[in-house]
C-alpha cells in the first residue's frame, strides 16, 4: 500500500484529494496545525493526523518520514496577511517539505502552485514555459519563492517533482472564492472596474483528477500543468449565475480601474495603521485578479499526459451552486 502525506490537508483543496487518496486504497497521513477543527473531520474518514506546524522542520521531517508520497498544498491562501507568516509558512514550509522529501528519498513530490506566478501579461496565451512574474503582491510573489524552492531540489538534489498551476479552483467545500462573492454580490458590495474580465474556472474533483495522475505518472516528472476546465467565462457572467441562483440582482456597477486600485491601497494602509482586524473590503490583489483579462492554455497536460477535464464547467458551476445553498448566508465571509 502507497504511503501519503498531504499538508494542508483541512483547507478546500487537500480535503478532497484527501478523499481521492482513501478511495484510491493508499494510507494517508495529514500534517495538520494544533487546533484545527477541521482534523476531526479527517480522521473520521481514516486519515492519520500528524500535529505539527508547516514550519517546523522537525515536526515535518516526522510527518514526512515513511511516506512514499507528498503532495504539499499547505500556504498562505489570502490576499491579507503579514509577509512575516507568507515567508514562514508558505516559503520556510515548502523549503522544510523539501529538505525532507529528499532526506527520506520519497518517490514523488507534488507541489500545489498557482496560475498567479506566470504574471499579469494579457498580450499572449500564458503556458508553462512563461517566466515567473512577480505581480508586486504577497501571495503570488511568494508562491513563486516556494516555488524556485521546489525547482532547485529538483535540479540539484534530484528530488521527483511534479507540479501543478490551477486558476480559479471552485466547488462544494470552497470558502475562499464562489462565497466570498456570493456574500458580495447579497450585501451588494460587488463592483466592476473593468469590462470582461476573465475567469479561468477549475472545478475541484478536476484538479484533483490532475494532482492523482501527477503523482503517478513518470512523465510528469521534473514538469507543472497548468489548470482549468477547458473554458473561461467572465467575471459579469460568473457573478450573474451566482446571483441569479441565490434570486438576488445580479451585481452591474462599475467604478475605474484606477479609483478601484487607489481604494484598495488606501483601504490596505487605513487597515495596517488602525488595530482593526480582518480583511480590508478591498485590496490591490483583489482589484488586479478580478480586473483582469489573462489566459492561459492546459495544452501542455493533454499532450504529454492525455488529461482531459472530467467535469464540465457547466456541471460543475451548476453542483457548486446547489451546495452554495445549501449554506447559511449569514456566515459566507469566512476571511
Amino acid at each position: 500500500m502507497e504511503k501519503v502525506l498531504i499538508t494542508g490537508a483541512t483547507g478546500f483543496i487537500g480535503s478532497h484529494l484527501a478523499d481521492a487518496n482513501l478511495k484510491a486504497g493508499r494510507f494517508v497521513r495529514a500534517l495538520v496545525l494544533p487546533g484545527d477543527s477541521n482534523a476531526d473531520a479527517l480522521a473520521a474518514k481514516g486519515v492519520e493526523i500528524i500535529w505539527g506546524d508547516i514550519a517546523d522542520a522537525k515536526a515535518v521531517s516526522e510527518a514526512v518520514k515513511g511516506m512514499d508520497i507528498v503532495f504539499h498544498c499547505a500556504a498562505v491562501v489570502t490576499d491579507w496577511a503579514p509577509k512575516a507568516l507568507f515567508e514562514k509558512v508558505t516559503v520556510g514550509g515548502t523549503q522544510n517539505i523539501c529538505h525532507s522529501a529528499s532526506k527520506f528519498g520519497v518517490s514523488r513530490l507534488v507541489y500545489l502552485s498557482t496560475n498567479d506566478v506566470f504574471g499579469l501579461d494579457e498580450t499572449r496565451v500564458l503556458d508553462e514555459a512563461c517566466p515567473l512574474v512577480p505581480w508586486k503582491e504577497p501571495y503570488p510573489d511568494f508562491k513563486i519563492e516556494a516555488e524556485k524552492i521546489v525547482w532547485r531540489y529538483w535540479q540539484e538534489k534530484g528530488l521527483p517533482v511534479s507540479m501543478a498551476y490551477p486558476c480559479w479552483v471552485y466547488g462544494p467545500g470552497d470558502r475562499s472564492f464562489v462565497p466570498l462573492l456570493a456574500d458580495a454580490i447579497i450585501k451588494k458590495e460587488m463592483l466592476f472596474w473593468r469590462k470582461g474580465p476573465l475567469v479561468w474556472p477549475t472545478y475541484i474533483d478536476n484538479l484533483v483528477d490532475l494532482l492523482m495522475l501527477l503523482s503517478r505518472d513518470n512523465r510528469a516528472l521534473g514538469n507543472g500543468y497548468l489548470a482549468h476546465d477547458g473554458v473561461c467565462t467572465t467575471l459579469e457572467e460568473f457573478c450573474a449565475g451566482i446571483a441569479e441562483a441565490l434570486g438576488v440582482t445580479a451585481p452591474s456597477w462599475r467604478i475605474p480601474y484606477s479609483f478601484a486600485l487607489a481604494a484598495g491601497w488606501c483601504m490596505e494602509k487605513a487597515c495596517s495603521l488602525s488595530s482593526r482586524t480582518g480583511r480590508p473590503l478591498l485590496t490591490t490583489y483583489a482589484v488586479k485578479n478580478l480586473g483582469s483579462r489573462l489566459s492561459f492554455s492546459i495544452d501542455k497536460a493533454k499532450n504529454q499526459l492525455g488529461w482531459r477535464p472530467l467535469v464540465s464547467f457547466e456541471k460543475g458551476f451548476d453542483q457548486t451552486l446547489k451546495w452554495l445553498l445549501t449554506l447559511d448566508r449569514k456566515s459566507l465571509k469566512q476571511k
